[in-house]
């Protein structure tokens, strides 16, 4: 497949990389890691799997080294991979028979199947999580650099069957460790909007959390691991709005 190019976003995987590396390796040879100033094993690895890299300043998060990536593809065809997904083999196969097909479709979004502790969370918001990801650069407008942004893309798009595997969080303490960093960047996006945050806030998105996503969407399902992850989000919720009182306090002073 030489039509095709998959951009591995990468800052300190080595424990993910070599995986990640592999099962691109089901769809192309034409890999490339845009990585963001690792400073651990994870370009050793690159290097010693004969994989193209490309370095990038370091951001806390992937958004503002997207579109960076996908403009240094030569190919007509690019997938956005992170260094914590997988591409299985049915889903190589089936990536290769669209473009193969020469649909005019300009780009596709594919289910992530999210898992965390080995569980694969059915319930609770996080299935079938629908990613924009295959992507025809003819096509390709941006991708804003806003955390947890969507690129734009002309044209019309398509859905594939086969969904990425999305191993997530790692480990509670690097669920805790994101957590600080992505939640500490959304208060900042919510202090310049101007938006409040009181006692009676923090209860409010706690408690509607844990209801949306136990409740409504019956995390509960997922057993153990779907009950920690509903309540963990309710808490990742909250820490925004706890970040956003204390810059709206200083601020005040």
């Amino acid at each position: 497949m030489d039509k095709i190019t998959i951009i591995i976003f990468t800052h300190n995987e080595e424990k993910n990389i070599e995986d990640c590396i592999n099962s691109a390796k089901l769809l192309t040879t034409q890999i490339l890691i845009i990585d963001m100033e690792s400073s651990d094993k994870s370009l050793a690895t690159a290097k010693k799997m004969k994989v193209r890299v490309i370095n990038h300043p370091f951001s806390h998060y992937v958004e503002p080294a997207r579109q960076f990536g996908i403009e240094k593809a030569s190919t007509d065809w690019v997938f956005v991979l992170d260094a914590d997904e997988r591409i299985t083999q049915d889903l190589a196969q089936e990536i290769k028979q669209a473009i193969k097909n020469g649909k005019k479709l300009s780009y596709y979004k594919i289910a992530r199947k999210n898992c965390f502790f080995s569980h694969w969370l059915k319930h609770g918001g996080w299935w079938p999580d629908y990613q924009i990801r295959l992507i025809n650069k003819s096509y390709f407008i941006s991708w804003p650099k806003e955390i947890h942004s969507t690129p734009k893309v002309r044209g019309t798009y398509g859905y594939l069957k086969y969904p990425l595997v999305h191993n997530f969080h790692g480990d509670l303490q690097t669920m805790v460790d994101k957590t600080i960093v992505f939640e500490d960047i959304e208060s900042n996006l919510l202090f310049r909007a101007g938006r409040s945050a009181t006692t009676v806030i923090f209860f409010r998105k706690f408690l509607g959390e844990t209801w949306r996503r136990l409740a409504k969407r019956m995390g509960f399902l997922d057993g153990t691991v779907g009950i920690i992850e509903g309540i963990y989000q309710a808490f990742s919720k909250t820490i925004t709005y706890l970040f956003l009182y204390e810059k709206s306090s200083s601020r005040s002073v």
